[in-house]
């Protein structure tokens, strides 16, 4: 298969999570499907999940655990039906996910704010044990609201972490609607610039612009690097897209059967 079959069997994986649940986050999840596929399949070097040596990844916005699920699912880590089992009693597969219960998971992630924290340990440690893993963080637009975001940010620019890569999920919309009007962060490029960061702005669901920009990532050295990936909430899913509503509202049986249809035509597009 190639990038844009897996990230639409990807997408058809969060949809079905997500309706079966009925609970999740579908909005979110739909709009880094991108950029978690091109990670997973080429950019990062996994020779396994228990490898010390890996590279890391670590879900900040830990509610689009349905993303990191659908993504484990295509490599084979995860199955079908353990995908059926998303947040029911007793699953493995929680709501946020769980770095004791699911191989893949780099980092349990829950609080928004706290996951990019964590990143940064990683990429320090790293650095002092002169390893050369890289950890990719990948969080919401609406999260990084969170003053704990910065102070992590500010300390990746002070310990030269050129190791580590943020991805900020630039979809515009959080759960109270839009994040300009909630808490506005923009503009978030300069900002970053500004704590120390080298920052590439790309279109979050093209493969070739997410490349080219962890490509200069792995290049830069001396600085994190930050990928702010301009993406669509609830991409490829017409009810779905630029519609705050369905950040954490599940689909019914008829919308699921909507959602996947449209999903399948477009991977044909």
């Amino acid at each position: 298969m190639n990038l844009k079959e897996i990230a639409s069997n990807v997408r058809v994986n969060i949809i079905n999570q997500t309706a079966d649940a009925q609970s999740g986050h579908p909005g979110g999840s739909l709009s880094g499907v991108e950029i978690l596929t091109l990670l997973q399949f080429e950019v990062m070097n996994i020779p396994s999940y228990d490898d010390p040596d890996r590279d890391r990844f670590v879900l900040s916005k830990g509610h689009a655990s349905p993303l990191l699920y659908g993504v484990l699912e295509q490599k084979g880590v995860l199955t079908k039906e353990d995908l059926k089992t998303f947040r029911k009693i007793n699953t493995h597969l929680q709501g946020h996910p769980d770095m004791n219960k699911v191989t893949g998971v780099d980092m349990t992630a829950g609080s928004l704010g706290l996951g990019i924290c964590a990143a940064v340990g990683m990429a320090l440690a790293g650095k002092l044990d002169k390893k050369d893993y890289r950890v990719y963080s990948l969080l919401g637009d609406g999260e990084i609201q969170e003053g704990t975001v910065w102070e992590a940010f500010m300390s990746a620019a002070h310990y030269d972490l050129d190791n580590l890569c943020v991805i900020i999920d630039n979809n515009g919309l959080q759960i109270d609607g839009k994040v300009s009007d909630v808490m506005s962060p923009y503009p978030i490029k300069e900002k970053m610039e500004a704590f120390g960061f080298n920052a590439v702005e790309v279109d979050g669901h093209s493969f070739e612009e997410l490349r080219a920009a962890f490509e200069n990532a792995k290049n830069t050295k001396g600085r994190p690097t930050a990928i702010i990936a301009h993406t669509v909430k609830g991409k490829g899913v017409s009810f779905m897209e630029n519609n705050a509503s369905w950040h954490g509202s599940a689909p019914n049986e008829e919308q699921r059967i909507q959602a996947i249809k449209e999903i399948m035509e477009g991977s044909n597009e």
